[in-house]
């Protein structure tokens, strides 16, 4: 996380937060295990499974945005997120999904764009 982002989020709770790697919102392990990804969940099948948390989550990331009305946003559309739940959400991910999400992405007619700002169009 960037010095910008500790700023924000209090240390004692940041070390527990997880960015999704498809989509980047940001919540902790618990509620990815609890309630998978608002957005992703069925794809990337989080909920209850740990092991597909640490490998479709990521506790590097830069910034932090707060979306509140996803569709009106323009900081939504900027980052790609307009049609996704309200929430806290990375402007950055360090990481790329399994093979297997991009496969399953890929078979769904899906383009597969890497939260991590290196495939920009």
């Amino acid at each position: 996380m960037s010095d910008a982002t500790a700023a924000i989020i209090p240390p004692t709770k940041s070390r527990h937060l997880r960015a999704c790697l498809l989509c980047s919102i940001i919540q902790t392990s618990s509620d990815f295990r609890s309630i998978g990804c608002p957005n992703c969940e069925e794809i990337l099948q989080l909920k209850d499974s740990p092991d597909r948390i640490l490998a479709c989550t990521t506790s590097y990331f830069d910034g932090v945005i707060a979306v509140i009305d996803p569709e009106t946003s323009w900081v939504g559309r900027w980052q790609r997120i307009s049609k996704y739940a309200r929430g806290m959400y990375a402007v950055r991910v360090k990481g790329r999904v399994p093979e297997d999400v991009e496969a399953e992405l890929e078979s769904r007619g899906i383009k597969y764009r890497p939260r991590d700002q290196t495939d920009q169009d």
